[in-house]
Parts: C-alpha cells; sequence; structure tokens
C-alpha cells in the first residue's frame, strides 16, 4: 500500500512535509519573475506612447459628423459649415455605382446644407429668364458649391463644371444626409407626389433608380443610425441605469450578508427557486401552447416561416412554445436528478461555503475589495475605448478621380489643391477630385491595424493583471485566516492590505507573466474570430471546419490557463514562489486531490451561479417593467426610448458583474480554503502532535468522519 501510495505521489509532486514552523503566507520572500516584470513596464510605456499618438492624430468628430466632397464636417461648431447639419447628395443616383462598395463613398459631389430640399425642379428651370423663377434659383443657389456665386452664368456652363446639382429632389435628413423622401400609395413607389422626373438633361427617369442609389447609399447609413440611436438612449436614460446598477449592489451586497449568516438557508433557497422557476415556465409553455391550439395560422412549423426580424411572430406558433417546454422540462429533470445523486456533496460544498463565510466575517474589508479591482478595470476599459476610437479616427482625408466614364486614372488618388492643373482632367475631362474616405499612406496609416491589435492586447493583459492582483490578494488574506491555529487570535491585524502590499512588493512580475500568457491566448481566439467572421461567405468546407476546431481548442486552452493561473495564484500568496513554479505545485497538488476536486469545485461554482441568476434576474425584470412602463406608479419617470432593451440589457451586465464581483470573494475564499485544505492534509495528521488547522466542523464533512480521534485547531482552542 505504501508503495502504491509512493508511485501515486511521484506522478504528482512530492507532498509538503511536516514543518513545525510553517504558519501560513511567508513573510520572509523575494522578488519573482522579475524580467517580465520589466516586460510589463516597458510595455505600459509603449501603450501609452500609442495612446498619445493616437490622441495627437485622432478626431473622433469623423465619427459622429458627415463629411463633404472636401473633408469638412457638416453641423460641427466652430467651423463654416456650423450652421448646415445635414450632408446633400448632387446626384444620388450615383450612389448605386459599385464605387461606393469599393470606397465607401458616393461618386458624386457632396455639400453640407441648412436644410433638405423639399421640391421638384431642375437647375434649367430655376435659371429660367421668366419672373418667378427668380425665387426659385435663390433658393436652388443653398445647394450649390459655396463658390458659386454667379448667377447670371448660363446653365450648361455650371452644370459642366459640377458648380450646382441638375436637379433636386425632395428630401428628408437620416442620419444627417439628405436621402430621397421616398414612399408608398397603393404599392406604387413615390417620391412626393410622383413617380417620374426630369434629370436635369430633358430625360425622364423612374422613382426606381433613386431607391437603388438611396439603398447604396444607405449601406453604411443603416449601422450609423442605429449607432446614434442607441448613443440617444444612453444619453436619457444613463441616470436610471446608474440606479439599477446601484440597486444591484445593494442586493449583492445584501445577499453577500445573509450568505455570511445564513448560508445552508440561502443555498437551499436558491435551488428551491430555480426548481419552482422552472417549473411555473413549464406550466405558462403548456397554457400557451393550449391556447394556441385552436388558432388558424398558428400550426406553420418554425422551419416553414424561416427567419423573421420581428421575433414578436414566433411567439404565435404552437411548435414555438412546444420547443420551449421541452427545453425546460429538460433542464427541469437534469437540476433535480443532479439534486438527488449529489445532495451530499452539495451538502459538503454548503459546509465549505460555511466556512468561507467565517473567514470573510473575519475579513470584512474582503467585501469591499472588488470594488477596487472594479475600479481598475473600468480604467483599463476607458483607455483602450478610447485609443481605439482615437486610432481609428486618426487617418487623413484621402481624395480619388471619380469619372462618369472610362477613364485610366479613375480610382486614383488625388490632391484638389493640384487636380485642376493636373494631366487628369485633359486626358479625362469630365473627371473630379472627391474626398472618398479616410486613410493615409504614410507609415503611421500603414501600420494601424498593428496598434489596434496592440490596443487590444494591451488592454487583455491589463484587465487580467488587475484581477490577477485581486485574486491573489485575496487568496494571501485568506490563507492567512486558515492557517491561525487560534481564529482570529493569530491573524495579522490587516491581512488584506497585508496580501495587497505583498503581492506589489514581491510578485507584481509573476502576475504579469501569468496574464500575459492568457492575454496571448485570448488574442489569439480574437483573431480566429476575424477570420471566421470573413470566411463566413466562403464556400470552403474544410477551412471552415479546421476554423472551429481550432476556436475550440482556444476557448478550452483559456478555460484551463484560467483555472490554473487561480491555483497558481493561491501559491503565490502562501509560499512567495514564481509563477511556474507555483503553477507546478498548484496541479500537483490539485491532481493528488483529484477526486475532491471534482466533488466541490464545479458544485460550489454551480451554487454560486444560482445566486448570480437570482440577482442580475430580479435587478433585470424591474428594469424591464420599469423601462416599458408597466409600473404604473412611476409610468411617467421612465424616459422614452428608441430601443427600450438597450438600458436593460446595460443594467442586466452590469448587474451580472456587480454580483460577480462580490461572488468572486467568496470563489476564490473556497478555493484558497481547499487547497490550504489539501495541504493540511498532507502536512499533518489530526494527532495532538500535529493537529490540523481547519475548524472541526469542516474536518468533520470533509473528511467523512473517517479520522474520529483527529484533532483540529478550533476543537483543541
Amino acid at each position: 500500500m505504501a508503495r502504491e501510495e509512493e508511485i501515486y505521489y511521484g506522478k504528482h509532486g512530492t507532498p509538503h512535509k511536516y514543518d513545525p514552523t510553517f504558519k501560513g503566507p511567508i513573510y520572509d520572500r523575494g522578488c519573482t519573475d522579475i524580467i517580465c516584470c520589466i516586460l510589463l513596464l516597458v510595455a505600459i510605456g509603449g501603450y501609452v506612447a500609442v495612446g498619445i499618438v493616437a490622441w495627437t492624430q485622432g478626431d473622433p468628430r469623423k465619427v459622429i459628423y458627415p463629411t463633404d466632397s472636401r473633408g469638412q464636417f457638416c453641423g460641427q461648431k466652430g467651423t463654416p459649415n456650423e450652421q448646415k447639419p445635414y450632408l446633400f447628395y448632387f446626384n444620388i443616383m450615383k450612389c448605386a455605382s459599385p464605387l461606393v462598395l469599393l470606397e465607401f463613398q458616393c461618386p458624386t459631389t457632396q455639400i453640407c446644407v441648412k436644410e433638405c430640399p423639399d421640391r421638384y425642379i431642375t437647375f434649367l428651370q430655376a435659371s429660367s429668364i421668366d419672373h418667378t423663377a427668380t425665387q426659385e434659383l435663390k433658393y436652388y443657389h443653398q445647394f450649390c458649391v459655396p463658390e458659386f456665386t454667379n448667377l447670371k452664368k448660363s446653365a450648361p456652363e455650371v452644370l459642366k463644371d459640377g458648380e450646382c446639382p441638375a436637379m433636386l429632389i425632395p428630401s428628408k435628413p437620416l442620419a444627417r444626409r439628405c436621402l430621397p423622401a421616398i414612399n408608398s400609395k397603393k404599392g406604387v413607389i413615390m417620391v412626393g407626389n410622383a413617380t417620374t422626373f426630369d434629370d436635369g438633361s430633358g430625360k425622364k427617369r423612374n422613382v426606381t433608380e433613386l431607391l437603388e442609389g438611396a439603398k447604396k447609399a444607405n449601406v453604411l447609413l443603416e449601422t450609423r443610425q442605429v449607432a446614434m440611436k442607441i448613443f440617444e438612449d444612453y444619453t436619457v436614460s444613463w441616470y436610471w441605469i446608474i440606479i439599477g446598477l446601484v440597486i444591484s449592489m445593494v442586493v449583492s451586497l445584501v445577499f453577500i450578508v445573509l450568505l455570511r449568516f445564513l448560508a445552508g438557508i440561502m443555498i437551499w433557497v436558491m435551488i428551491v427557486l430555480v426548481i419552482l422557476v422552472l417549473g411555473y415556465g413549464i406550466f405558462h409553455c403548456y397554457m400557451e401552447y393550449a391556447h394556441l391550439k385552436g388558432q388558424t395560422g398558428s400550426d406553420v412549423s418554425l422551419m416553414e416561416l424561416g427567419f423573421q426580424t420581428d421575433f414578436h411572430v414566433y411567439l404565435h406558433l404552437k411548435q414555438t412554445w412546444l420547443a420551449f417546454m421541452i427545453i425546460l422540462c429538460i433542464m427541469e429533470v437534469i437540476i433535480i436528478l443532479l439534486l438527488i445523486f449529489l445532495r451530499k456533496r452539495i451538502l459538503i460544498a454548503i459546509a465549505l461555503i460555511k466556512e468561507a463565510s467565517r473567514a470573510i466575517g473575519h475579513i470584512m474589508t474582503s467585501l469591499l475589495f472588488p470594488l477596487c479591482t472594479f475600479f481598475l478595470v473600468c480604467l483599463c476599459i476607458a483607455y483602450w475605448a478610447s485609443t481605439a476610437v482615437f486610432l481609428s479616427t486618426s487617418n487623413e482625408a484621402v481624395y480619388k478621380v471619380f469619372n462618369d466614364t472610362e477613364c485610366q486614372y479613375a480610382g486614383t488618388t488625388c490632391k484638389p489643391e493640384t487636380f485642376s492643373t493636373s494631366n487628369v482632367t485633359k486626358l479625362c475631362p469630365g473627371a473630379r477630385c472627391l474626398f472618398a474616405f479616410y486613410g493615409g499612406e504614410t507609415a503611421y496609416h500603414k501600420y494601424l491595424i498593428i496598434f489596434q491589435i496592440f490596443n487590444i492586447f494591451m488592454f487583455f493583459w491589463l484587465a487580467n493583471f488587475v484581477i490577477a492582483l485581486g485574486q491573489v490578494t485575496l487568496a494571501g488574506a485568506f490563507a492567512s485566516y486558515y492557517w491561525a491555529f487560534k481564529k482570529p487570535d493569530d491573524m495579522p491585524a490587516f491581512p488584506l492590505f497585508s496580501s495587497f502590499g505583498r503581492a506589489l512588493r514581491y510578485h507584481t512580475g509573476s502576475l504579469a507573466f501569468g496574464s500575459m500568457i492568457l492575454a496571448i491566448v485570448q488574442i489569439i481566439r480574437v483573431i480566429l474570430e476575424y477570420l471566421d467572421h470573413k470566411l463566413k461567405a466562403s464556400e470552403n468546407m474544410f477551412a471552415k471546419f479546421l476554423l472551429t476546431c481550432f476556436k475550440c481548442c482556444f476557448w478550452c486552452l483559456e478555460k484551463f490557463i484560467k483555472f490554473l493561473n487561480r491555483n497558481a495564484y493561491i501559491m503565490i500568496a502562501i509560499y512567495g514562489t514564481n509563477f511556474c513554479t507555483s503553477a507546478r505545485n498548484a496541479f500537483s497538488l490539485l491532481m493528488r486531490n483529484i477526486i475532491r476536486v471534482a466533488v466541490l469545485d464545479k458544485v460550489t461554482d454551480f451554487l454560486f451561479f444560482l445566486g448570480k441568476i437570482l440577482i442580475v434576474g430580479s435587478v433585470g425584470i424591474l428594469a424591464f417593467f420599469f423601462f416599458t412602463h408597466r409600473i404604473k406608479l412611476i409610468q411617467d419617470t421612465a424616459p422614452t426610448l428608441n430601443y427600450y432593451w438597450v438600458p436593460i440589457l446595460t443594467v442586466i451586465v452590469g448587474s451580472y458583474l456587480i454580483a460577480h464581483g462580490f461572488f468572486s470573494v467568496y470563489a476564490m475564499c473556497v478555493d484558497t480554503l481547499f487547497l490550504c485544505f489539501c495541504e493540511d492534509l498532507e502536512r499533518n495528521d489530526g494527532t495532538p502532535e500535529r493537529p490540523y488547522y481547519m475548524s472541526s466542523a469542516l474536518s468533520e464533512i470533509l473528511l467523512k468522519g473517517s479520522l474520529k480521534s483527529s484533532k483540529s485547531a478550533e476543537s483543541q482552542e
């Protein structure tokens, strides 16, 4: 038996032997992984440099305001176009050109105007000699280029020089662009009240040609319009979103406090609530299914209906509610079976959570520490987001040659200042030099994508570093609690701050090493997602299959590294060893206790997940009823929104992050106590000479009463 145990331990490292001087986290330690610490500081310096360059070169106005053919913003304060917020296209039909998709710009002159045209009129009509046309010409003049001042200039010359549009069409502003006011009357597409119009050259054109141009002009506008509406929703609802997040913070704190004193009751209440909620869901789905049973049109299958943008359509099908009911029934059965077969393991997990509650009770400042981590992560997000915006808007205005007919110079870069005297105007008489997009041909602009990748990588690295700092700080504090023989008398005065100081002073390099490995895997996953997005339209099934395999493998790798890092940080907090040594020792310790890991790790994670869902669900339901004006007492207080789901999703995601922050304290405490428990079993045997450091309640349930004669620290007090 001893030989078998020796072979088993040999495969997964050698357990620690009894050491009477070991009292928990070692205070006499040195700096670890110094090279990684230096590398992190250098990377941060480079990150700051990239941010400074981006902030000096970028201009976020390019995202907000439309741009005319000269690259000037429409409606921007302090510019000549301050009173001209709308972008007007000289010939919207040219937006149907393939150049729109290639250059993201219509091959027609674009100017900023005060208002969109509201009538049909051609330049030939406006410049006629009769008396009524005088006012029409003045009205028409506001849609010409600013340099056009000679009203006596002949119409053919004006149109040839491209100083005025050949025609005006009734238009309406959409995302600050003047697009044809297209409507439908009895199934006939019309602009204004007409189906045809004069294009300014004496030809009659159909409204459908305008529609094609408007569609192409709207390729990028739809996304921008949705983004602007979402931005508007945030501007009117941010106050209530903050209130919702504060409520979730209070609920999370109250829940954690209750868990401190009523751990067993709270866990069982969560389990019962999940069963009841799923049971009600099954009942509701059955009632909806029975209600639709006799209605016409409800027998249509999901396959026959296909994809619909209006999701409410699916709620009128019997098959939808039947599918929901089957899914909920399967979930209900699985949970009930898990509760039946894992009831003893759940009792063990509850015992460990109770012990974690006692530890947190002696270190109450640990409940507030996630706020510090959350604040630092928010700083990382803010720096990354602002740098990304400035990088994406640091391009220069690029001008391209546009021509109605074939021209060898079409699509080439040009300069508006010298274009009129260049050879292009001689070889291509109708060519024009127009603003195409924001880009650049300098070394800085060519490597912008590299800067963006570096920006994302540094965000992952710094965010993971902040999370790692929080984990090792909490691990050190809770390890001080476990290895205190007389709790809390043998604990240091300020265990949390002492652990935080040790982590920053000695182990910045180790934290940087672990977070860098995780960041590398995460940036690879981002690149794989980008490649997957690019290959969606591809018909190469093998490439898609290979990419899916890579995505799956790196997802699993990320989960494993997170698990390994978490336990490595616990060993760093206790022993002060470098990252690789700590990771190896933690992995070996877990493998020597693999059965207990399988029992406790996933069960406690599942219980904590139920707690998060309970908090997020309650706050999310409250947000839903508030933002959809279903609470009559405060119905008039809720803001009017374009998309009510924007603040609701924000509150739900924010609530989950807040709840996760509070529960992460418990999760880290449980993981730390578990590793310390495994160490305790290997170092000590429960005899009076080598007593356990665990509490008697914890030893009774974790050791399953196998060591009745053993004694713990608590029993010897």
